[in-house]
């Protein structure tokens, strides 16, 4: 018997949310294999048990999707699954994670399913999408000039970008179960099943839909930030952190500059420098005004590089966010002084020409002055000599 029978697996496209059913879960592995030889030396057959030993599990759905979208979604969405759980890491790139597809055609409004190939060992996301697309191109033209498919094993030519046969299917039913007398009967006890329930995480989709209703997030951020486990939990931890700094604030920085530093130095969020509470004190220095936007980055980068605090990094670096109007009025002045031809220009009608005054104001000021403050003296001064 399978391990398991009829589950299902929700599954998001541009439709929206559906379900995806599971037929069945078993367990295959493969034996030892024998290689008979005859040389010079004579007869002899050399054993190979390099993928014996280690079972695989097996999950088959029901011909559910229509689309290389949903198949993509489905696909995504069981990788997605296995990583919250924990109990695989979703490498397809090690052979970790296979996908073989089914692919069959039936004309519109009919019932019956079409005869149907198998593509194997598919490890890539790409390489499922481009196969699958590939062979119902080919399955149409045979069945527009009207041939027949034939029941066959395919692989896919990640260079030639097509599939080939490599062996017939005399049957559509590729699996038997039958007593295996070297193996003792496994019996899943039902306590054992309520303490695996018990333990279980919030599962994927459901945590989508509550970093939507909980932190009024949209569905590309949701998705973004619920796409693997840890990520989900750096951010819940960074938000209940951040008293009083909106949860979507917390988003951006996250999806914008902590993913721009992973990506540039190829770091995981599991191996990230920055804990989410450090990102939460950033956050708050921002939002008290004790520096700007620009400084902030930049002790978020020296964060991320050195692993200290943001307020040792900003006492250190002497980035305190400067408000003086004083200070800033001379910065203006020095500014306006440096610069006759601009300032004449804005004067005769070019007002975009302040928004240029205004970075070489913050340039001076070494991006640590209060963009506020800066903007409400630079226009100040340049109205004054409006009116002269």
């Amino acid at each position: 018997y399978p391990l398991a029978t009829n589950g299902r697996l929700p599954i998001r496209t541009r439709q929206g949310w559906r379900e995806v059913r599971i037929r069945r879960v078993h367990l295959e592995e493969d034996t030892g294999k024998l290689t008979h030889v005859e040389d010079e030396t004579g007869s002899y057959s050399l054993v190979d048990l390099n993928r014996a030993g280690v079972p695989l599990l097996e999950i088959v759905s029901e011909p559910d999707m229509h689309s290389v979208e949903e198949v993509r979604a489905y696909a995504q969405g069981l990788r997605q699954l296995l990583r919250y759980l924990g109990v695989n890491s979703g490498d397809m790139q090690k052979g970790l994670l296979r996908f073989e597809a089914n692919v069959s055609l039936r004309p519109r409004g009919s019932d019956g399913l079409g005869t149907r190939v198998e593509i194997k060992n598919l490890n890539s996301f790409k390489a499922l999408e481009e196969s699958i697309a590939y062979e119902i191109e080919r399955q149409r033209r045979i069945l527009e000039a009207g041939g027949q498919v034939a029941q066959e094993t395919l692989g896919w030519d990640e260079r030639a970008r097509r599939t080939v046969p490599q062996r017939g299917k005399e049957e559509a039913h590729d699996y038997r179960y039958f007593p295996e007398p070297d193996l003792p009967p496994l019996v899943i006890e039902q306590a054992m099943l309520e303490d695996v329930q018990a333990a279980m995480p919030e599962l994927p989709w459901e945590k989508f839909r509550r970093f939507q209703e909980a932190y009024g997030l949209g569905e590309y951020d949701a998705a973004l930030l619920t796409e693997r486990r840890e990520v989900a939990e750096y951010f819940e931890a960074a938000v209940q952190a951040a008293d009083g700094i909106p949860a979507k604030t917390v988003a951006n920085w996250m999806l914008s500059e902590l993913f721009g530093l992973m990506n540039d130095a190829g770091v995981d969020i599991t191996a990230v420098p920055v804990a989410p509470q450090a990102l939460a004190r950033l956050l708050a220095l921002l939002q008290r005004g004790e520096i700007n936007k620009n400084t902030a980055q930049r002790t978020l980068a020296e964060m991320f590089r050195t692993g200290k605090d943001p307020e040792t990094i900003i006492r250190e670096k002497g980035w305190r966010q400067i408000s003086d109007t004083d200070r800033i009025a001379q910065w203006v002045d020095e500014v306006l002084a440096a610069h006759p031809q601009e300032v004449a220009k804005y004067l005769n009608g070019k007002e975009g020409v302040a928004n240029w005054l205004f970075g070489q104001v913050m340039r001076r000021a070494r991006g640590q002055a209060d963009p506020k403050v800066v903007r409400q003296v630079l226009m100040a001064r340049l109205q004054e000599r409006k009116t002269r």
